[in-house]
């Protein structure tokens, strides 16, 4: 059975921390992660997720195994 290390879990978070963000952006009009963080480190947290997707996708044949 394969586990999950590290990289795999930060980037699993960073995917969830997207898709709640996003679903907040499209029913409440609200940016979550802008809010807290601001402008100028929410765009380094949005490369962090987007990468994190990518990431995600290239693995999902391992998740898939588990």
């Amino acid at each position: 059975m394969n586990k999950l290390n590290m990289l795999d879990w930060i980037t699993l978070i960073l995917v969830i921390i997207g898709g709640i963000n996003w679903g907040l952006v499209g029913i409440a009009n609200w940016n979550l992660v802008e809010t807290i963080l601001g402008s100028g480190v929410s765009a380094i947290v949005y490369d962090l997720v987007g990468l994190s997707a990518l990431y995600i996708l290239i693995i999902s044949g391992k998740l898939a195994k588990k």
